[in-house]
């Protein structure tokens, strides 16, 4: 037993480790009340947003209360300001493939899919059957 009384402590070393200990960094004062002022204003921009969304943006009575312009409000098409040429042709690209789908969709029968699905399945080879499995 006198080989295993000795137990040295504290964590492993590596090499080229230096025994320096890194110093925590404490949380200054001014830090937290920059933290404390970020989250009030996001809470204050909610609360506006949520005011703003109660009202029907195309509504007079908006405009009156408001004293502001429909004009000024944020649009749909702001977003689409700020994509390139190929950005919006690839999403009309996108649409239009997606309208030739739905019209194709639109015009087939649940009968004629499913008649199209078992011809396809005839088509395939005999690697794809399924396995008989059990007696019978």
């Amino acid at each position: 037993m006198s080989d295993y009384s000795h137990v040295p402590g504290g964590s492993l070393k590596f090499k080229g480790q230096s025994d320096k200990k890194k110093k925590k960094k404490s949380h200054s004062t001014s830090d937290r009340s920059k933290v404390e002022k970020e989250i009030a204003l996001k809470e204050k921009e909610k609360e506006k947003e949520k005011e703003v969304s109660d009202y029907d943006y195309d509504s007079d009575e908006y405009d009156r209360e408001r004293g502001t312009s429909s004009s000024r409000l944020p649009k749909k098409d702001d977003h689409e300001s700020k994509m390139t040429d190929a950005e919006r042709r690839f999403l009309e690209t996108q649409r239009k493939r997606r309208e030739q789908r739905v019209k194709e969709l639109a015009k087939k029968t649940h009968k004629d899919r499913v008649s199209e699905l078992n011809a396809k399945l005839d088509r395939l080879s005999e690697h794809h059957d399924m396995p008989k499995i059990g007696p019978g």
